[in-house]
């Protein structure tokens, strides 16, 4: 007779689950046990993942899901082991990813009697999740584990499934059947009026732009037919780079902090800006006016800016719906404006960009961001860590309709690069996978080194490695205050992962980067590069505030550079060639 753990996972498997991140360990045990029986995914079980945290499990499972779209899944023992799974069900929540965690609990007679590591994880990861629920009986199975299941797909976030390891045990009481989970989510078109709307809107605006973000994923045809039939030019959110900053010949770069060239001057002078699919969070950099917005899920629609009206609908039908009833115009001079400024603005950084760059020693990040950018594969996916990592990857990394480029863009958690490489390489295991990691977030979950190892994932780790905790710094000298507790003594990381077991080398000769790169990315297994670059060598955003001015010229001086060059002034320049000169 199958026990509730083998009816859980038979339910995983129907729903399209092929491994399992997590630590193995007391309440857990049975359903790893009935894991191991399944027979891994090459005879259709799943296999299961060894991490050395279950936060790493966590944030896998979140690059799995967000990579290939289907369930993922991570688990935890009671007590700590499944409270480690917090931090990176946060990451996946936020992110959209539909990731099912399994939170084994204490044996269910002693639920209440403050026994040995008992916590109420179905208090505790409910702000993370769609669903939280804990099984009290074997009744209750399989049912609940598909409801969690559906949750996951379906709202696109985490849902949790707690369970007694002593329950866990027990035979199944009901048959398991058979149920798939919720299939392709159909496109939500507005109504009529609100197209109509949404048309004499736009029309009535002589200055149109439209601001992108990662609810664009699947529009970027639309997108672009939209900007040229309107002549705006399209800013995107970091979470928006990746789908449609490619083939885009009305690109103006990126808002917000991480921001570079003309996307804030664009949206402050336009008449109508477009928010398409983003959930933009920083309402300081937002016009706060002349605003329409457009994404599917109605909770964040105004949530961030003043709007004149809001259009629940998916972007790309939306566009579909609205573009052959818009009137056609001609006039295309802000959108030209926009775009000699975007090049002119990136123009202007080149020189700190390019000055004995390749003899400055420490080495400059960018310099390292933008021949990494060069040497990987068309196709590659990149994990970057938040902080300063996160400028390099959205000022350097160039998209292209087949890259990836995951982090924890909304959660902000640090750290995650490593975790989330595991779950991108493990998901694709003949894709480049390469994570851009800072020293500080390396060193929260280096242990994840040794997973590399023993699950043999080619992973590409370019470590670096400024001693210090760069966004950290920057915030200090943008409030005035002076630097502390940011930097932190010389480590090699590229020692560590020799210890490891993992091949690694470590540059600290601009000359020896390329060279560098290459063999990091030419290994055959998982490797690493520990490159030490320079910890004064900080971003600041496009339009930044007299108080901050203040805050910098309160603060000790530093090398501060404004970014946004390397393939982007290129593609700015293209844009160019067929706007008339002023």
């Amino acid at each position: 007779m199958p026990t509730v753990a083998d009816q859980l996972v038979e339910v995983l498997i129907e729903s399209g689950v092929r491994r399992i991140y997590g630590v193995v360990g007391d309440s857990l045990n049975p359903v790893v046990d009935a894991i191991r029986r399944s027979g891994g995914s090459a005879r259709g079980g799943i296999d299961w993942v060894h991490v050395r945290n279950e936060e790493a499990g966590a944030f896998a499972a979140a690059a799995e899901a967000q990579l290939t779209g289907t369930l993922a899944a991570c688990a935890g023992s009671c007590g700590p082991g499944n409270l480690h799974l917090l931090q990176g069900l946060y990451d996946a929540h936020r992110s959209g990813a539909p990731v099912l965690a399994i939170a084994s609990h204490i044996p269910a007679a002693q639920i209440g009697t403050g026994f040995f590591q008992e916590t109420h994880p179905e208090q505790l990861f409910a702000e993370c999740s769609h669903f939280c629920e804990m099984v009290s009986t074997p009744a209750q199975l399989p049912r609940l584990a598909r409801i969690a299941a559906q949750n996951a797909v379906g709202k696109h976030g985490a849902a949790v499934l707690v369970v007694p390891g002593d329950l866990a045990h027990e035979q199944a009481v009901n048959p398991t059947g058979r149920s798939n989970v919720v299939g392709t989510r159909p496109a939500l078109c507005p109504a009529d009026a609100d197209i109509d709307r949404l048309t004499e809107r736009i029309d009535r605006a002589g200055k149109v732009m439209i601001m992108a973000g990662a609810g664009c994923r699947d529009a970027h045809e639309q997108v672009i037919a939209l900007a040229d039939a309107v002549a705006a030019p399209v800013g995107h959110s970091l979470r928006g780079k990746e789908f449609i900053q490619y083939d885009n010949p009305f690109d103006v770069g990126m808002s917000g902090l991480l921001g570079y060239g003309a996307c804030h001057t664009a949206m402050h002078e336009a008449d109508l800006v477009l928010l398409l699919g983003t959930d933009f969070p920083y309402d300081n950099f937002l016009p706060q006016a002349n605003t329409v917005q457009v994404d599917v899920d109605p909770a964040r629609i105004g949530r961030r800016t003043v709007l004149e009206f809001g259009v629940l609908g998916d972007v790309g039908a939306t566009i579909d719906a609205v573009l052959p009833r818009l009137r056609s115009r001609t006039e295309r001079g802000f959108l030209h404006d926009m775009l000699r400024k975007h090049e002119r603005g990136l123009q202007k950084v080149v020189d700190a960009y390019t000055h004995d760059v390749g003899a400055h020693a420490p080495i400059h990040p960018e310099y390292v961001a933008d021949i990494l950018d060069d040497e990987a594969a068309d196709d590659a996916v990149f994990t970057v860590d938040t902080g300063m990592c996160n400028v390099w990857a959205a000022r350097y990394v160039t998209p292209n309709g087949q890259r990836r480029l995951l982090g924890s863009f909304v959660h902000g958690s640090m750290a995650d690069a490593l975790p989330h490489a595991i779950g991108a390489q493990a998901a694709e295991p003949g894709r480049q996978v390469v994570a851009m990691a800072g020293d500080g977030g390396l060193a929260m979950l280096m242990g994840e080194l040794l997973t590399l190892r023993t699950h043999s994932l080619p992973v590409k780790l370019v470590v670096f490695n400024n001693s210090s905790l760069g966004m950290v710094k920057l915030e200090m000298l943008v409030d005035g205050l002076p630097e502390f507790g940011t930097d932190h003594d010389q480590v090699d990381f590229a020692a560590i992962a020799r210890g490891a077991g993992l091949h690694a080398r470590r540059v600290e000769d601009p000359g020896e980067v390329r060279a560098g790169i290459r063999e990091l990315l030419a290994h055959d297994g998982p490797a690493v590069l520990d490159v030490v670059t320079d910890p004064n060598a900080l971003s600041i955003p496009p339009d930044i505030t007299a108080a901050q001015v203040k805050g910098f010229a309160l603060a000790v001086s530093r090398t501060v550079l404004s970014g946004g060059v390397g393939k982007m002034l290129q593609l700015a320049k293209s844009n160019l060639r067929n706007v008339p000169r002023p």
